[in-house]
């Protein structure tokens, strides 16, 4: 079960991880938090689908449930909502309050309640979401590593939360945070394209750190998936609205990426079962039946 804030999320946190596991057998979940209904558009070449505008909260959610579809398919994954309402990303100094109706400002065990169920009825044995910063300060994925980490506790417990059609409680046996932007990363692969020449879109990530620091944690799982970057791609294109194909995420070529970056990076959350320090299986010790 991988845990993502946005529409778009799983196709650039960890989904060459997910279309490999799918292709392997291994049934997968995408649990969507939020509809991204506050999102805005990101590719200068978008144009809605036909019958579809992209003004209001509804026509976003419509919209962006299409492309979700499509990038699902692309990676073989299932995939669910949880049926919150974007954040947005509040700017500012002092920063505006959240609106209402947020995911992030929803009460915890309201905004729980319903992956406390996912994970009941999907039953996985791995879990994936993000670490406590969110990976980048967005209000959407800090509170969606808090609401991940409150089911991780609270689905094997009979005594908390009440699940419609009575799912028994479920324990999963290992959680990770993703490690979609790690700066090892960048700087690995903008060396490489100084190397033979070419300009990288790195450079001023990593002169700057960023305008979102990048925070620096230890990675404990490496999972080999360059055969999977097509896959991967092709989920992030089906975000039409959000992702520009001449744009960052295309900007390194996928050979080169192959060779200097092939894999996912995860960090161990935490485990109810023995784990060796690095791994290479987020599978890796886990009991199946």
């Amino acid at each position: 079960m991988a845990v993502h804030a946005h529409p778009d999320d799983e196709a650039s946190k960890g989904a060459a991880t997910t279309a490999r596991y799918a292709a392997a057998g291994v049934e997968v979940l995408v649990v969507t938090c939020t509809g991204g209904e506050r999102g805005d558009i990101l590719n200068p070449g978008y144009t809605p689908p036909p019958g579809h505008g992209f003004e209001t909260l509804a026509e976003k959610r419509a919209a962006r449930r299409l492309e979700m579809a499509a990038a699902a398919k692309a990676l073989g994954v299932r995939q669910v909502f949880l049926g919150f309402t974007d954040s947005g990303f509040p700017e500012g100094d002092p920063l505006p309050p959240l609106p209402d109706d947020a995911f992030a400002a929803l009460p915890l065990e309201q905004a729980a309640a319903p992956l406390v169920e996912a994970v009941r009825r999907f039953r996985p044995h791995v879990m994936t979401t993000y670490d406590p910063t969110g990976g980048y300060p967005h209000p959407d994925h800090i509170y969606t590593h808090t609401v991940s980490m409150e089911a991780w506790a609270a689905a094997g417990n009979a005594e908390r939360y009440i699940v419609p059609n009575g799912a028994a409680p479920w324990a999963p046996q290992k959680l990770y945070y993703n490690h979609g932007f790690s700066m090892n990363r960048l700087r690995a692969v903008h060396a490489a394209m100084q190397a033979k020449g070419l300009e990288s879109p790195f450079g001023d990530w990593i002169a700057s750190r960023g305008a979102r620091e990048i925070p620096e944690r230890e990675v404990t799982a490496k999972i080999e998936v360059a055969k999977f970057f097509g896959a991967r791609d092709a989920a992030l294109l089906a975000h039409a609205s959000q992702i520009d194909p001449n744009g960052f995420f295309f900007a390194v070529p996928r050979d080169l990426e192959a060779e200097v970056w092939p894999w996912d990076e995860y960090e161990l959350g935490a485990s109810r079962i023995p784990v060796e320090r690095y791994e290479t299986d987020l599978f890796a010790g886990v009991e199946v039946g």
